[in-house]
C-alpha cells in the first residue's frame, strides 16, 4: 500500500472542457445504398430522411416510432399469419402497447429459410469440454423439433416455465428454440454460478422443467457439477423433471434425471405457438450483485424486431455472414448472440476459458470459423494489448469486417489497439445497452463515421437523451442517459410484479414518463456518445462530477496495472466538500504497487485528464471484484467502505472471483482502526 498526497487543482481543472477532436478511424461507404440501412431508408423514409443522412434518419425513428418500428417488421418480412395493424397504439412509458392484432412467434422466424439453403451452416460451435460440432439449417430444424416433442410429452405448454444451467452449447440454443415454439417461458443460467446464485433467479419464476449439466471444462480443469445441480433441485419445489445432458462425463447420472438423449430422442413435428406481440419470450436477470436479481421478462414481439434491426441495419450482417460474441449463457450477450439467425446469419459458439492455453483462443476461433463480425469486452481487449499478441498478423481475420465491444467502455488504447492488432479495415464497433432492453442503444451503424474512443452513435428507435441537473436535454456536456421515447423491447414486466411497482421504481420514478438507465452520457454535437460510468458510482469532487470510466481509460493501459477499481468517499466533516478519492490497483504479474508505479498512475492522470482526478491514496489489492459478466463493483465496493459486511453488500454467487472483497473489508476495518 502506498499513499501520497496529490497537488491542488489546477486552473484549467474543468471536466467539461473542450476536448481535441478525435481522429477518424473508419469511414462509410461513399454510396449509402451499398448498405441494408441505406436501402431501408431508401426505401421506408420520407425523402428529407432519405436525403439527409444519419441523424436525420435517427429523428425520424424517434420522432415517429409508430411509423419506423412498423417499416422494420415489413423489411424484415416477419413470420405472422395475421397482419400487424397499429405499431404503436399506446406511447405511455411505462405501459407501451405494441403491434396489439399481430401474432407470432420468435422461433418460427429465426427458424425460416431467411435466404438459406437447408444445408448451410447455422451453428458452428467449439467448446474445450467436447469436440467441435456444427448444425446446418436443417439439422437444427430436426433437433428443435425433436426437443419440442420432448418437452411436450413431459407436459411444457404455453405459460409454462423451462430453465437451463447450460453452457454456451448448440443444445442450449436447441432448447430454447424449442421452449420459444411452445409459447413457454426460457431462463438460462450459466454453470459457473454457484448455486445460491441459481436459486436466488430460478426460484423466482418456478420452472417446471430443469435442465443442466453434469458439470464442464475450464480449460484444462474439469469442474463436476452434479451436487451443486442436486442442492438447486431439492430447492427449486416447482421443478417437475430434471433433464441432464452428459457433458463432462457423457456416462454421467444425475439422480432423478431424465437423459438429453431421452428427451430429444423421438422426431417430433415443427410446429409454432403463434402468441401476442408482448408474449413472455424469456425472463432475464439483472447482475444480482446486490439484492435478489430483478427478473425481466421480455416478450416475443420486441426482442424479435430490435435484434432484427440491430443485426440486419446497424450491423449490416445477412444469410453470408457468420456471428460470434463470446458469451456465457448467464449474460444478456448469448441471448442477443443467439438471434443472428433472424437475419440468416449463422451463429458461433464457444464454451470454454477464452484466457486457456492464452488470450490468442478466441481470435484462432474468428479466423476458423471464418467469422465476418466478433464481439469480446472491453476487458478482453485491454487483456490481449498487455499481453502483446498479434492476432492479425498471426492468423488470417481477412473475412472480419466488424469487431464489437461491450461489457464496459472500450478506451482510446482499446481502439488503437484493435485497429494495429486485429483489422485495420474493419469497423470498431463500441455499444453500450444492457439487460433491461437486451439490446444496445447506442453502438454502430454502417452509415457513420468511428472515432477514436466514442460510441458512433444513437441507434435508430431509440431515443436517447443526456438530462442536465435540472432535466433538460444537454449536447456536448454529461449528462444523465435517458430514453424518452418507448422502445419495443422494453420490459413487458418485471416477472411477479403484478402491479407493476417495481418496475416503474426501477425506471420511471425518478422522472415520470422518461426511462433513467443509470448511466453518465456525453452525446457530442456530431451525434457520437461517450459513456461515462455508472451514475450510482459518480465521484464527486468539491461538486465536480467525475465519470469512473475517464480513470480507467487512462489507469488500464498502464502495463504494469492488471485491474483498477475507484472510488469516491465523502468527507467526514460537513464542510469538506473533496472528500476522499481512493484509487486500488491489482498489479500486473511480476510487478508491484510500488513508489514508482503510483507516481506514473498519478501523473498519468494529471497529464490526460486533470489534477482533479488524481486520487488521495493509492492502494495495492490482489484483485478487483468484477461480476461474472466483467463489470467492476464499485457500488458494493464503496458500501463495504463504508462499514456494511460483504455479505450484505454483495451476493458471492455473482461475481468471478468472489475472494477478492475481502481485502476491501480488511482495509477499511484496519482504516477504522487507526
Amino acid at each position: 500500500m502506498t499513499d501520497r498526497e496529490p497537488g491542488p487543482p489546477g486552473p484549467d481543472d474543468d471536466p467539461d472542457r473542450p476536448r481535441r477532436e478525435p481522429p477518424v478511424m473508419w469511414s462509410p461507404p461513399t454510396d449509402p445504398t451499398t448498405t441494408r440501412m441505406g436501402r431501408f431508408l431508401q426505401e421506408y423514409a420520407p425523402r428529407r430522411v432519405a436525403d439527409g443522412g444519419y441523424e436525420a434518419a435517427w429523428e425520424w425513428s424517434t420522432s415517429d416510432p409508430g411509423a419506423f418500428w412498423a417499416a422494420v417488421w415489413d423489411e424484415f418480412n416477419v413470420a405472422s399469419d395475421t397482419r400487424p395493424g397499429p405499431a404503436l397504439a399506446d406511447a405511455s412509458m411505462p405501459g407501451a402497447v405494441w403491434f396489439p392484432e399481430a401474432r407470432i412467434n420468435y422461433a418460427r422466424h429465426l427458424l425460416a429459410t431467411r435466404g438459406r439453403a437447408a444445408d448451410d451452416a447455422t451453428i458452428i460451435a467449439r467448446s474445450q469440454t467436447r469436440p467441435d460440432s456444427a448444425l446446418t439449417l436443417r439439422q437444427l430444424n430436426t433437433a428443435v423439433g425433436a426437443v419440442r416433442a420432448g418437452l411436450q410429452r413431459l407436459g411444457v405448454g404455453r405459460g409454462d416455465r423451462v430453465a437451463a444451467w447450460l453452457p454456451n452449447i448448440p443444445e442450449t440454443l436447441v432448447a430454447f428454440l424449442a421452449t420459444a415454439s411452445l409459447g413457454a417461458i426460457w431462463s438460462s443460467v450459466a454453470p459457473e454460478f454457484g448455486t445460491r446464485s441459481v436459486i436466488d433467479r430460478l426460484s423466482q419464476v418456478e420452472p417446471k422443467v430443469l435442465l443442466a449439466v453434469d458439470g464442464y471444462r475450464w480449460g484444462d480443469r474439469g469442474i463436476d457439477r452434479r451436487d451443486e445441480v442436486a442442492a438447486v433441485l431439492d430447492a427449486l419445489d416447482s421443478v417437475e423433471h430434471l433433464v441432464a445432458l452428459g457433458y463432462l462425463d457423457p456416462d454421467a447420472e444425475l439422480r432423478h434425471a431424465i437423459p438429453w438423449d431421452e428427451l430429444a430422442g423421438q422426431p417430433g413435428d415443427m410446429d409454432f405457438v403463434e402468441v401476442p406481440f408482448d408474449h413472455p419470450l424469456y425472463v432475464l436477470f439483472s447482475s444480482g450483485t446486490t439484492g435478489l436479481p430483478k427478473p425481466i421478462v421480455h416478450g416475443h414481439g420486441g426482442i424479435l424486431l430490435e435484434h432484427c434491426k440491430t443485426f440486419g441495419l446497424h450491423l449490416d450482417m445477412g444469410r453470408r455472414d457468420r456471428f460470434f460474441w463470446y458469451s456465457t449463457t448467464g449474460w444478456m450477450m448469448w441471448n442477443f448472440l443467439v438471434s443472428a439467425g433472424l437475419v440468416g446469419a449463422a451463429t458461433i459458439m464457444f464454451d470454454g476459458n477464452p484466457g486457456h492455453p492464452d488470450l490468442d483462443t478466441l481470435w484462432e476461433l474468428v479466423a476458423d470459423s471464418r467469422t465476418t463480425y466478433a464481439g469480446v469486452s472491453a476487458p478482453f481487449v485491454m487483456a490481449c494489448r498487455k499481453a502483446g499478441i498479434h492476432p492479425g498478423t498471426d492468423h488470417d481475420l481477412s473475412r472480419l469486417r466488424g469487431i464489437g465491444s461491450t461489457g464496459a467502455p472500450l478506451p482510446p488504447a482499446g481502439f488503437d489497439w484493435l485497429a494495429a492488432e486485429v483489422s485495420s479495415r474493419a469497423q470498431i464497433g463500441s455499444l453500450s445497452g444492457g439487460t433491461d432492453l437486451c439490446t444496445a442503444f447506442v453502438g454502430p451503424a454502417p452509415l457513420v463515421e468511428v472515432r477514436r474512443g466514442e460510441i458512433p452513435c444513437r441507434m435508430l428507435g431509440a431515443s436517447v437523451a443526456a438530462y442536465d441537473d435540472d432535466h433538460r436535454p444537454v449536447v456536448g456536456t454529461e449528462g444523465e442517459l435517458v430514453i424518452t421515447e418507448p422502445m419495443p423491447s422494453m420490459p413487458v414486466a418485471f416477472w411477479g410484479d403484478d402491479d407493476g411497482s417495481r418496475l416503474r421504481e426501477a425506471y420511471f420514478d425518478d422522472i415520470p414518463g422518461v426511462w433513467r438507465h443509470g448511466d453518465w452520457i456525453t452525446i457530442t454535437e456530431r451525434g457520437s456518445c461517450i459513456i461515462s460510468g455508472r451514475s450510482d458510482a459518480t465521484l464527486n469532487r468539491g461538486g465536480v462530477r467525475l465519470g469512473t470510466a475517464e480513470f480507467y481509460a487512462v489507469v488500464d493501459p498502464i502495463d504494469r496495472v492488471d485491474d483498477a477499481l475507484v472510488v469516491h468517499l465523502p468527507g467526514q466533516d460537513p464542510d469538506d466538500s473533496m472528500g476522499e478519492l481512493v484509487l486500488f490497483l491489482a498489479p500486473a504479474d511480476g510487478a508491484s504497487v510500488d513508489d514508482d508505479l503510483v507516481a506514473e498512475v498519478r501523473a498519468t492522470l494529471r497529464d490526460q485528464l486533470s489534477p482533479r482526478h488524481v486520487p488521495d491514496r493509492v492502494v495495492a489489492v490482489e484483485a478487483i471484484p468484477r461480476t461474472l459478466s466483467g463489470k467492476r463493483l464499485e457500488v458494493p465496493v464503496k458500501r463495504i467502505l463504508a462499514g456494511t459486511p460483504v455479505d450484505e453488500a454483495a451476493s458471492r454467487g455473482a461475481l468471478a472471483n468472489p475472494a477478492s472483497l475481502q481485502a476491501f473489508a480488511d482495509w477499511a476495518e484496519a482504516e477504522r482502526r487507526g
